[in-house]
């Protein structure tokens, strides 16, 4: 098949990249697809493929009548396979006895979540287990939350156990924001009775038909002898290729029930056939080929840049670690995703900090600069590429001159020139990828691309206008302060935030140095994600030192999981920025409205009141020369703190990329700038008073 046939047949242009690369996720798919082909017919060899997926029946042979559905509680006999092995371990216990049984097989030591009716023979089942911790939150968009964080800082599954109808549909944001940004979760979601389906039963609803654009699975157990089986498959999916969330709806009468015959419990879907397809050696010949073709790419280039994406953090500290080895073998600069960050030791001077509509002024530059980019586990969302025709213009000219390119190392192959054109990809688990790519890293300076680097590093440094005698503390400076403060102890700290200017902040000014260390949500920005995933976060490392950072914004939308730690003596430590303002929405109005700030404003609780009813510390931090010793003091307290910092309003994250730009538009920090629009600001600031003066006074 010739390489034109190739790319039409995949939608690919006819002209454009290298040719050494010969569109190795290409020849993937077809290795893929050739496979599937043979392990069909070792199946069924003499069935026909189609992609109707219907039999053909010779025209002498009787068409048998068709035969009914199996009925919705019955073992669909039909699909039964032969000498499947049994399990006859579980017999005789109730569904909620073989939840707990099924958590236990598969190590799970926590579990968040809201009882319910629906879901009670569950939590009768776990009633008074010592094997897991349960946490009990305020609401169950905060267990779902709490299972982020703690899946964010482990690299287990986070496990969720709900009721059904309010409780299954209030997790339905926190799994679309698992999903986004590729974290194992695990949902148990009560039903009502099977016979009840359908009748508009009481807290009924659709769970797995709401649930399954946001999910990378959902099902509902429909009798007791699939239940272990289903969960298997739940904690399968949820943790293979990419990881993401998924829902199992547990029907009333399916756990209150009793087991009566050994069951099989072995997984049944796709990607059992998918590791195999791994394992066949035309597969790693293709993927072995491939990464020889990224190897050569790098090797040779002039300006190379390396991009670090949320993917790198799924092969945990090992991967992470020899990505830094051949970076620092082959003078490799290093940018990162905003997931990214903790991949890669911000303190090494090849580090460029985070890349994108925030990222730094030398990260961005050296994208646009680059003649071969090196993507590993990112995805290229829009927040990183800005407008896709002027992202990384050197490297997409180097690919059609032969001498560059952009290589993706990524695990979904959906993914592979979905949103930017891939010179060489490589598909498959960065586990496996990498060792076999990094030992063809050679060694290399770069003295002049370094040098270009470190002139931009000069032109434009990550700065910020510092406070004014007398005024208020710039965010920026709780972020720089804490992380001074945390340095002896690094190593413990983890990161979380909410959503809005602050969570761009400490993106910026929080020096990163080991993975796992950021949690926070990236796709799909949820507000309210930070207190609740440093919970979660604290009860999966309970060594590590967890600190919320948080707007008071974001911060109201889930404050009441402060009880949540109270209650359990979740030493997490939340600092909000009190500006009385939502900051991100209130810096576009400035920007691009012209300063209408429209519905942006809001009047938040006495937070030292708010935490003493909590039940938690409290610090309220008002001036600079009292921030440093706040913050220590903060870290001093055995058990859970709430620090409100009161911050100046109406600051700008800078640098920023304006929405539907290129990276090359970025707008960075310029004292002039800076003073121009403090003097704008105050001026109406003294027009907005005389105007309520005068309507008082009228």
């Amino acid at each position: 098949m010739s390489t034109r046939v190739l790319r039409s047949a995949y939608g690919l242009s006819s002209s454009g990249s290298s040719s050494q690369s010969m569109y190795s996720h290409v020849r993937q798919r077809l290795a893929r697809n050739a496979f599937c082909v043979r392990y069909a017919h070792t199946i069924s060899p003499t069935s026909k493929i189609s992609h109707s997926n219907k039999k053909t029946v010779p025209k002498d042979e009787k068409r048998a009548p068709p035969k009914s559905y199996p009925t919705f509680k019955k073992e669909p006999g039909s699909l039964k396979k032969p000498n499947v092995a049994l399990d006859d371990s579980m017999i005789g216990m109730t569904g909620g006895q073989i939840f707990h049984e099924m958590m236990l097989r598969h190590n799970v030591d926590t579990i968040f979540g809201y009882s319910g009716g629906a879901i009670l023979p569950v939590f009768d089942g776990i009633y008074n287990s010592d094997k897991f911790r349960f946490i009990l939150p305020r609401h169950e968009q905060g267990a779902g939350h709490m299972a982020e964080g703690y899946a964010r800082a482990t690299g287990k599954p986070g496990i969720v156990l709900v009721t059904s109808g309010p409780g299954a549909t209030n997790v339905v944001t926190a799994m679309q924001d698992a999903l986004s940004d590729g974290t194992p979760m695990v949902v148990f979601t009560g039903q009502v009775a099977t016979s009840a389906i359908g009748t508009d039963a009481f807290q009924e609803a659709d769970v797995v038909g709401i649930s399954r654009s946001c999910t990378k699975w959902a099902v509902m157990v429909k009798n007791i002898e699939e239940m272990p089986r289903r969960i298997n498959e739940a904690f399968e999916i949820a943790t293979s290729g990419r990881p993401g969330p998924v829902l199992v709806d547990l029907p009333k009468d399916v756990t209150a029930g009793i087991l009566k015959r050994a069951i099989p419990t072995e997984t049944t879907i796709p990607s059992r056939m998918l590791a195999e397809l791994s394992s066949t050696i035309a597969a790693q010949n293709v993927v072995q080929g491939s990464i020889s073709d990224a190897a050569e790419l790098l090797n040779k280039a002039k300006k190379p840049l390396l991009l670090l994406g949320n993917g790198i953090m799924n092969g945990g500290e090992s991967t992470c670690k020899l990505v830094s080895e051949f970076a620092v073998r082959a003078n490799v600069p290093v940018a990162t995703t905003l997931h990214g960050l903790g991949g890669f030791d911000q303190s090494n001077k090849l580090s460029l900090g985070m890349v994108g509509m925030h990222g730094t002024y030398y990260a961005n530059k050296a994208i646009q600069s680059a003649d071969v980019i090196v993507a590993i586990g990112a995805r290229f969302d829009e927040r990183v590429t800005g407008r896709i025709s002027e992202f990384a213009p050197v490297a997409r000219q180097a690919a059609i001159d032969g001498t560059g390119g952009i290589v993706h190392f990524e695990i979904q192959p959906k993914n592979i020139s979905k949103v930017v054109d891939t010179t060489v990809a490589v598909e498959g688990d960065l586990t496996e990828t990498l060792p076999l790519f990094a030992p063809l890293v050679s060694e290399n300076q770069h003295d002049d691309w370094l040098a270009d680097i470190d002139s931009w590093r000069l032109k434009h440094p990550m700065d910020f206008a510092k406070e004014v005698p007398g005024g208020l503390i710039r965010p920026q400076t709780v972020i720089t302060t804490l992380s001074e403060v945390v340095e002896p102890i690094r190593e413990q700290v983890i990161l979380t935030t909410g959503v809005g200017q602050h969570q761009m902040w400490a993106a910026q000014f929080f020096k990163f140095k080991h993975p796992r260390s950021f949690a926070t949500s990236g796709g799909l920005g949820t507000m309210g994600y930070g207190l609740p995933a440093a919970i979660g976060a604290k009860v999966g490392r309970p060594d590590a030192v967890v600190i919320d950072i948080d707007g008071d914004g974001s911060f109201n939308m889930t404050l009441s999981e402060l009880s949540t730690a109270a209650m359990y003596n979740i030493p997490v430590k939340a600092i909000v920025f009190n500006n009385e303002e939502l900051g991100m929405v209130t810096q576009w109005q400035a920007m691009f409205y012209d300063n209408r700030f429209a519905h942006t404003h809001q009047l938040n609780p006495d937070y030292m009141k708010l935490a003493d009813a909590m039940g938690v510390s409290g610090i309220r931090i008002e001036k600079l020369e009292d921030l440093k010793s706040g913050l220590e003091k903060m870290l001093a307290i055995d058990g859970p703190v709430l620090v409100e910092v009161v911050v100046e309003g109406k600051i700008p994250v800078l640098p920023l990329v304006p929405a539907g730009k290129g990276l090359d538009s970025i707008i960075v920090y310029d004292e002039s700038i800076e003073a121009q629009r403090r003097a704008l600001m105050e001026q109406r600031n003294r027009r907005i008073a005389e105007e309520e003066r005068r309507n008082y006074d009228t």
